[in-house]
């Protein structure tokens, strides 16, 4: 018997609206904080793990799972000891630098330049 991995609300998508299609596949809590550390090159699970402290390891886990599965991410595995596993934007990851560029144009409007720490972002 063949198992799908479907994920919850993944394909709901009434009218194949774009918009919608977009936030399937980058629309949560976690998976742009995580393409925008691997695009700074945060590529490591533990180097991503450090950059974002606040998600758990089962969490980082499964976004990094989605985000290959969705062609977003590759994982390279290096045939070493230890084991090491690096993650790197593919052309479709790639395409999203520009809508980051404009959500970081866009947030630094609003801002709380109390809170804002530059080059920490």
């Amino acid at each position: 018997m063949e198992q799908t991995s479907r994920r919850k609300l993944k394909d709901y998508n009434p009218g194949n609206c774009p918009v919608v299609y977009s936030l399937n596949k980058i629309g949560n809590r976690w998976k742009l904080l995580i393409i925008h550390y691997i695009r700074q090159g945060h590529n490591r699970y533990s180097t991503l793990q450090r950059v974002i402290p606040d998600i758990s390891r089962q969490t980082l886990t499964n976004q990094l799972r989605e985000l290959e599965a969705d062609g977003i991410l590759d994982r390279v595995i290096y045939q070493q000891i230890p084991p090491r596993v690096e993650y790197n934007l593919t052309e479709v990851g790639h395409s999203l630098q520009p809508i980051l560029r404009e959500m970081s144009k866009w947030g630094l409007q609003y801002v709380t330049p109390a809170g804002y720490e530059p080059g920490k972002c």
